[in-house]
């Protein structure tokens, strides 16, 4: 015979204590008199309850936001805590004050790419339903039924994306939906579920996913009613075998996979784009040649204060030995910077100059005219200086640039997001990202510099003495 479980009732006093709101990284950054001083405060039935008071313990990421909404997108790396977070809602909208009242929901679905995998990950996983609840009021699985009944009369029905016929009948006022962006069928049961979703005052539902670019995270991050949380697999680094977290850094870090796997950032192409991720994923190095030229170059912004646009500067090598077809570059730095003033970026390219022993500082002058080169004087008077000026819109501009990768002849080193980011969003149409692309203007200067300019003059037909 199974002994009785002992109630835990949560004590109103534990949710409203100001030294509780704070939170544990509040308690574990005290000294120890502090922490022990906290704990000796609190009554034998809140010690019981704290360990399942998720908003002690949640970081930042994993709480719902305080605005109105009707979808909760929570994107996060491997291990940022998504699974947890996705648990402790449900959890919070199906209990009540004691084991058997009732709460906010009564019916909920999740949903996951299979039902296998809604059973190990969001029930029976180590950050699931089951883990996460107090032993009063843990939910019992029902195999046969595909469902999780808790002591209070709540359910929650588990789904399979490769089955979106499923959820047309039934109907639910919360869900769960877990990895929303490799679904198979994502879209299909996506919509199916919107229609289940009509029970109570308010049906709500959340998303746990790594992104991916695909068009149903896409378009329900655009929806006025959706907000969103994001937090890299960093951020539950206190959780995470420390192994894990090197090995995984040292192979992924700067690299397409990892931003999307580790930083938990959504990557998308633009439409026409001149450059891809996969594209740029490809060409990634880890280790340079003897180059034969070093440049850095700059795209000042227009004017400098704190508000300006960023100063795009970029630094690349070339070898440019032997025939022109031969020739290759590499992107070797991107030290950008948003400077108060105009001295503020100019220092900062006469370090990388120095950094990576550059032979020129290439410099747009359509904003600054003479101002760009007294500026630089005023620091170095002798560093070696050429001034360029744009005749063509950016995006003619970088069109020879993103034939010279097309072709195979351009190599970046790893952590160039940022760079990157603003790559993938220029178009044959222009620029279609937020602000100045400053550091792709940056890019493009360096690479005409280097190969583009003195490819055409090699190339440049020459008259015969008659």
């Amino acid at each position: 015979m199974q002994e009785p479980v002992a109630q835990l009732v949560v004590p109103p006093s534990i949710s409203t204590r100001p030294d509780l709101r704070l939170g544990a990284a509040w308690i574990a950054s005290e000294p120890v008199e502090v922490q022990q001083g906290f704990l000796d405060s609190l009554s034998e039935t809140e010690l019981l309850a704290l360990p399942y008071l998720f908003e002690f313990w949640a970081m930042e990421h994993q709480l719902p936001p305080e605005e109105d909404w009707k979808t909760w997108v929570i994107l996060g790396g491997r291990g940022a805590g998504k699974t947890r977070a996705g648990a402790e809602w449900v959890r919070a909208m199906v209990e009540g004050a004691g084991p058997l009242d009732t709460g906010a929901a009564r019916r909920v679905a999740l949903v996951g790419e299979t039902i296998d995998q809604v059973r190990e990950v969001m029930v029976f996983g180590e950050s699931g339903l089951i883990a996460c609840a107090p032993p009063d009021r843990r939910p019992v699985w029902e195999a046969g039924r595909r469902r999780l009944v808790w002591p209070n009369g709540a359910v929650a029905q588990a789904f399979s994306a490769h089955d979106p016929e499923s959820l047309r009948g039934p109907q639910f006022d919360a869900a769960w939906v877990d990895e929303l962006a490799k679904w198979r069928n994502a879209q299909e049961t996506w919509d199916m579920l919107q229609f289940a979703l009509r029970l109570g005052d308010n049906p709500r539902q959340v998303v746990t996913t790594t992104p991916r670019n695909v068009g149903v995270l896409k378009q329900l991050l655009k929806v006025s009613s959706t907000v969103q949380t994001s937090a890299p697999t960093e951020a539950n680094r206190a959780n995470l075998a420390d192994s894990f977290l090197q090995e995984v850094e040292a192979r992924y870090a700067g690299t397409r996979l990892g931003r999307q796997e580790l930083d938990g950032t959504l990557l998308e192409d633009a439409e026409g784009a001149l450059w891809t991720r996969a594209q740029l994923d490809a060409i990634r190095v880890d280790k340079l040649p003897e180059l034969d030229r070093i440049v850095v170059a700059v795209d000042p912004p227009v004017s400098g204060h704190a508000g300006s646009d960023e100063c795009g500067i970029v630094v690349v090598g070339a070898c440019t030995s032997g025939p022109v077809q031969d020739w290759r570059a590499w992107v070797l730095d991107d030290v950008s910077v948003r400077a108060a003033s105009p001295d503020g970026w100019a220092r900062v390219a006469l370090t990388a100059m120095e950094t990576w022993g550059a032979d020129r500082l290439v410099a747009e002058v359509n904003q600054g005219g003479d101002l760009v080169q007294s500026v630089i004087n005023q620091i170095d008077p002798m560093v070696p200086y050429k001034a360029v000026r744009a005749s063509r819109g950016k995006a003619a501009r970088a069109e020879p640039v993103a034939a010279l990768y097309e072709q195979g002849r351009i190599s970046h080193m790893r952590d160039l997001g940022p760079l990157e980011d603003q790559m993938c969003e220029m178009t044959q149409k222009g620029f279609v990202g937020k602000g100045s692309p400053d550091r792709v203007d940056a890019l493009v200067w360096a690479l005409h510099e280097l190969i583009v300019a003195p490819a055409a003059h090699w190339r440049r037909p020459r008259l015969r003495n008659l």
